[in-house]
């Protein structure tokens, strides 16, 4: 055969890849109008145990898991609305509460969601530790439509954990292929599942409640800098980026921040070195435990800086382990970013720089110790950013802070009890203060890491717990008031989070407040429309 006709049929194969490929990369960009494909770090990027609330996927915070009904949603007010349950009840001495839930419903095989498969799924979550469950007793089916919750102690916080946990069914629920082929009730279910890429989710044309608008959607697992670039060539309809993007635009996409719950603080610890876990890990540390060192820090630490900064300017400043939009609110007034009241209140603790090397020290014994950060998850930078600044800040009044980048393994078991760490916290249901400052949760892996015990404050979350909700608001406050003379954690401030959205789509971020730690973006799923009728962006 002619050489020059082989060449020639070459080029012209080349030529065929070419345009199909080409051709294939354009339908990427082409949707329905009732699609979306997105790149978000929702419950912290790709769940490495699949689609599973009992071994993490959205669980705990009041996500929505789009693949299982929950009992309620937490709504923009951050208080509880009707999703699977039409009603509950509670005893006088709330250490018992029964929910009604619908009747029919149906999980995705066709078999019907009970009461029993209500309870078995918040005894397993209570079994393995998926959510935090350590008021429940039991949870019994009394009849089909019924299941009672019964507690270990009086609990007015507990419904909020009718928000926590999708529902799995009972009757096949298999821990080692759950997640990889969920069963649930919920707005979607999963039809394809391409790990270390993309998850695609479409319409369950059987859900009991309003259905979505969008009918298919398809999360892409890619870095951030991926969904930037992939988002500036229209491929996607939402990304989620660090803060540090803030400063960025992409043609035919609006930049979105979302206010959040989710704070930044440090912990410290508050007992002296000498103490192990029964894993081995240290405990206390012999400098934050003298209490002039925390004190100096909380009010040394310039937060509307470390906002500016770490932040991006996307943020509250809060001095407490409550936001400033929470119900049970109490912040502490203090002179923030006050270094020369820092430095009085070193002094009055006996810390002075007698070396002259910029370092107060007392007993001999330096005023420096480590911030630990997290280095995995979408925010690692963030954390990073924050341990950086503060201890710049510090070294301005004499502390020396240094940043220390950790992977969770080498946190708890770890350093996490021994060393400051940058830690993460909030949540709409005030028990999570008792999670962070109850004596009986002290060293419980990222609850009380400060090893804090002080039985006044404990008492008064106590008696918040055996109050009627609304209620008890005030005495969490009280509580939150009291632990702030101790000064267990610094906090900084809650952050927002970060999209960018299509031109062409409405998210309604008025009807939803995002939780943490996670952004949970998809929240008000069913309030999403279509600005008009493109179906391309």
């Amino acid at each position: 055969m002619n050489k020059k006709y082989i060449i020639g049929i070459a080029v012209l194969i080349i030529v065929i890849i070419t345009i199909i490929a080409a051709f294939s990369m354009n339908t990427n960009t082409t949707r329905a109008d009732d699609e979306l494909v997105v790149a978000v770090d929702t419950r912290n990027g790709e769940p490495e145990g699949g689609f599973d609330p009992l071994t993490g996927w959205a669980s705990g915070h009041g996500t929505e898991p789009l693949i299982q009904s929950r009992l309620y949603r937490v709504n923009v007010n951050d208080t509880l609305e009707s999703d699977l349950a039409t009603d509950y009840t509670t005893s006088s001495d709330l250490k018992s509460y029964e929910v009604t839930i619908r009747d029919g419903v149906k999980f995705t095989d066709n078999s019907l969601l009970t009461a029993e498969d209500v309870a078995f799924t918040y005894n397993m979550a209570k079994e393995n530790g998926a959510v935090d469950l350590g008021t429940l007793e039991e949870a019994t089916a009394v009849d089909d439509n019924t299941v009672r919750f019964r507690l270990n102690k009086p609990d007015s916080t507990f419904p909020y954990k009718f928000a926590a946990l999708g529902i799995v069914p009972s009757d096949s629920y298999d821990n080692t292929t759950y997640g990889q082929n969920p069963i649930g009730s919920g707005p979607y279910k999963l039809s394809q599942w391409d790990k270390g890429q993309q998850a695609i989710f479409e319409i369950n044309d059987d859900y009991y409640g309003e259905k979505p608008y969008y009918k298919k959607i398809t999360n892409l697992f890619i870095d951030h800098d991926a969904a930037f670039a992939a988002a500036q060539k229209g491929e996607v309809d939402i990304i989620e980026l660090p803060l540090s993007f803030a400063n960025e635009t992409i043609d035919g996409m609006s930049k979105v921040n979302i206010s959040s719950i989710d704070l930044r603080g440090i912990t410290l610890p508050v007992v002296a070195s000498g103490g192990t876990t029964e894993d081995g890990s240290p405990i206390g540390n012999d400098v934050t435990s003298d209490i002039a060192i925390r004190q100096a820090l909380n009010v040394g630490i310039n937060r509307d800086e470390i906002i500016k900064g770490s932040y991006n300017g996307y943020g509250i400043a809060s001095t407490t382990i409550t936001d400033p939009s929470l119900p049970f609110n109490y912040q502490q007034t203090i002179s923030d970013g006050d270094i020369d009241e820092a430095k009085r209140i070193l002094g009055e603790g006996g810390w002075t720089d007698t070396d002259n090397d910029g370092i107060v020290e007392k007993d001999g014994r330096k005023a420096e110790f480590n911030l630990v950060y997290f280095t995995g998850g979408a925010d690692s930078n963030f954390r990073q950013s924050i341990a950086l600044q503060v201890s710049e800040q510090a070294k301005e009044f004499g502390i020396a802070i240094t940043p220390v980048g950790k992977s969770l393994d080498e946190i708890i078991p770890g350093v996490g009890y021994s060393d400051a760490f940058v830690l993460g916290a909030g949540n709409p249901n005030p028990y999570y203060i008792y999670g962070h400052l109850s004596g009986s949760e002290m060293r419980n892996e990222y609850n009380n890491m400060p090893s804090y015990n002080n039985s006044e404050v404990d008492a008064l979350m106590e008696q918040a717990m055996s109050q009627n909700l609304e209620s008890s608001y005030s005495t969490w406050a009280r509580a939150v008031e009291l632990s702030q003379n101790d000064i267990p954690f610094v906090w900084i401030g809650s952050h927002d989070f970060l999209y960018f959205v299509s031109d062409s789509l409405d998210i309604s971020v008025d009807t939803h407040t995002l939780f943490p730690h996670t952004g949970d973006i998809f929240g008000n799923i069913y309030d999403w429309r279509p600005v008009n009728n493109n179906s391309t962006s």
